[in-house]
């Protein structure tokens, strides 16, 4: 893939914010250092429920997912916790608020990493035991700064900007960890705000250039909004080098997350992991039922793990420049479809016979 994105090696020497910051690895998923920007979800189940939780876990690494995180909210799901860690196909970030207790066992009970707030977990003894523990075990620690819970200190004050109170709470906690002799951060600053959440993540970029960046809107919204939000924010970061690894939060079955932050990464040219359909918007030019077989295109693509280009063109004006600049494709005339491969004319198909024809040749060319 060809890489348009700013300072990328096509266009600079000039090496990426991502390629600088310090590596750590989550189980075996390497982060930051100009490893490949990761797909992270969460999941909704209980901790306390093992075998639901695993099965979650299971459809998300059929989607991608590449890091699951799981919510820890007290000592009843520990022993849950201990299982899933031991059984998870992907490393489990064990996801703690309030009780550095719960942090520390985890650590000691298989987490692959760990999540905090260091602002709600206390004073900074109980900080530094949960970083004791994680130097420990040898896993890395999330810090998660959050707008909806700022240190009082930090978010009273009226001569700050939002995003200066994210950044002044990040780098605090980042500089105190560092003190501390532990390097394995991992740094989150997350606001519902689109403007913000790109301002935040450029300043902590400038300001801790060594740091991982996990990329994320909270409270982003339902589907259709927060896909918009989230992807209009971490777009332009991503796009500018910004960020190491990322969750699309929505508020939405996590199985939701995953498929949006690929077609994210895609749209980017940064990964390529599932096809990518190139379809035209159709108008009265159109002489086939162009919308429903891209809709049948789209939903048979689902069960095709190649990293192809597929175009399904409804007319002959872009139709066979489109389908020829893809790996394979259709342009569409009156009530019949031209297949394409490779650039070059196969066949033309009726109306009726477009969908089977197409996956036809993609089973016998890609699979």
């Amino acid at each position: 893939m060809i890489d348009l994105r700013p300072n990328s090696r096509g266009t600079s020497e000039k090496p990426l914010p991502r390629e600088l910051t310090h590596q750590v690895h989550v189980g075996s998923v390497a982060v930051g250092g100009g490893a490949p920007v990761s797909v992270q979800s969460m999941c909704t189940t209980k901790t306390t429920e093992p075998a639901s939780t695993l099965a979650q876990i299971h459809d998300l690494e059929a989607l991608g997912c590449e890091i699951v995180r799981v919510a820890i909210p007290h000592a009843d799901a520990l022993d849950g916790f201990g299982e899933i860690c031991a059984s998870s196909p992907l490393p489990v970030v064990a996801d703690i608020h309030f009780d550095h207790r719960l942090a520390i066992e985890a650590a000691r009970r298989g987490a692959s990493g760990l999540r905090i707030n260091p602002g709600n977990i206390g004073s900074f003894d109980k900080v530094d035991a949960v970083i004791d523990a994680a130097g420990e075990a040898g896993i890395p620690i999330r810090i998660g700064v959050n707008a909806g819970s700022l240190d009082k200190a930090i978010d009273v004050r009226e001569d700050l900007t939002q995003p200066q109170k994210l950044v002044q709470s990040a780098v605090s906690f980042v500089r105190h960890f560092e003190e501390r002799g532990f390097g394995d951060i991992v740094l989150s600053a997350k606001v519902h705000d689109v403007p913000a959440t790109i301002l935040t993540n450029r300043e902590l970029s400038r300001e801790l250039p060594h740091v991982p960046l996990h990329l994320g809107v909270t409270e982003a919204g339902t589907v259709r909004q927060g896909t918009v939000k989230n992807v209009s924010a971490l777009a332009v970061l991503l796009s500018e080098g910004i960020g190491d690894t990322m969750r699309l939060s929505l508020t939405a079955p996590p199985t939701e997350e995953v498929p949006v932050a690929w077609e994210l990464l895609q749209s980017l040219g940064m990964r390529r992991r599932t096809p990518e359909l190139v379809s035209c918007p159709t108008c009265g030019r159109c002489q086939v039922n162009l919308i429903e077989i891209a809709g049948e295109v789209e939903r048979r693509l689902q069960a095709v793990r190649a990293p192809i280009s597929v175009a399904v063109m409804g007319c002959v004006v872009n139709g066979p420049g489109e389908a020829r600049g893809a790996d394979i494709g259709v342009a569409c005339g009156q009530g019949t479809g031209l297949l394409i491969a490779g650039g070059e004319t196969l066949r033309k198909v009726p109306e009726d016979r477009i969908v089977d024809e197409l996956f036809a040749e993609i089973e016998a060319r890609f699979e």
